[in-house]
């Protein structure tokens, strides 16, 4: 037996506006707004969808799952999203590696990183 990944949900205070915002960030489009409370949003076929519920209280502090994207342009990417409505919350390195970490208008953390970064 084995496990597929099949959705990534994040919990959130308005789910429409924020799914909304992910759906147009990532070319995705919603498939299901189960009037706000739980919205999901499509990928494409063979990708996970994105869920947004709707939560009285959302996880306080740092969101325990996060999104790790790829792109072929880490800083324009970044520049857009911030454009966009997203927050910089730092821009990491290691050896080998860099990548940047940024905050959706509703404050759950993600990192972006070049796909041909190793």
């Amino acid at each position: 037996m084995t496990l597929s990944l099949a959705m990534i949900t994040i919990d959130t205070a308005d789910a429409l506006p924020i799914a909304r915002w992910w759906a147009e960030q990532t070319g995705g489009s919603i498939v299901a707004e189960n009037e706000g409370w739980f919205v999901t949003v499509s990928l494409g076929d063979g990708q996970p969808m994105l869920a947004f519920q709707k939560v009285d209280d959302p996880t306080p502090g740092k969101n325990r799952v996060h999104l790790d994207l790829t792109t072929d342009d880490r800083k324009a990417e970044s520049e857009r999203l911030i454009a966009a409505g997203a927050t910089l919350v730092a821009e990491r390195e290691m050896p080998g590696f860099s990548w940047t970490t940024l905050a959706d208008p509703d404050g759950n953390q993600f990192c972006v990183a070049s796909a041909g970064d190793h």
